[in-house]
């Protein structure tokens, strides 16, 4: 199992969600992770934009990995959105992003955090499952895509 869905629960994917705005897309993060995972929503959005606000979490090609330090969390959580209508995010390229995978770390996050990072990088960076993770319209299915991922095993 790749680091992402080992972090990913079924119940923080969701698609077709109506948010037209950073902002909105980052407040109905801050309602799954308090939904699910009790954290307060209030300090999952502040830390999502302080982050935000060092340089734009958008990668291009339509995806962004909003990313922030969480006090008191214990282990590392993810969760996956797709927004109905792509919306603006200083990506590198200007594309419009739909598809965003969300990572939320202890404050004191080490290597591990990095890790996980570039890890999704490197799945976002596979075009085909890319593609099939910003059309597909079942959250179940979202989420077997990305545990059936597999990294490229390095060769240190």
């Amino acid at each position: 199992m790749n680091r992402l869905a080992a972090i990913l629960p079924v119940a923080n994917v969701a698609v077709g969600v109506d948010a037209t705005s950073k902002k909105r897309v980052f407040e109905h993060a801050g309602l799954l992770f308090e939904n699910q995972h009790a954290i307060a929503r209030a300090t999952v959005t502040d830390n999502l934009f302080a982050r935000e606000r060092l340089g734009s979490t958008g990668l291009g090609h339509g995806v962004a990995v909003p990313h922030g330090r969480i006090k008191g969390l214990k282990n590392p959580l993810a969760a996956v959105l797709r927004v109905q209508q792509p919306i603006a995010f200083d990506a590198p390229d200007d594309e419009p992003v739909s598809l965003l995978i969300f990572l939320l770390v202890p404050e004191a996050a080490t290597q591990r955090h990095l890790e996980i990072l570039s890890e999704i990088a490197e799945l976002l960076s596979d075009r085909d499952l890319r593609e099939k993770l910003k059309a597909e319209a079942d959250p179940a299915e979202v989420h077997r895509l990305i545990a059936g991922w597999e990294p490229l095993k390095s060769v240190a």
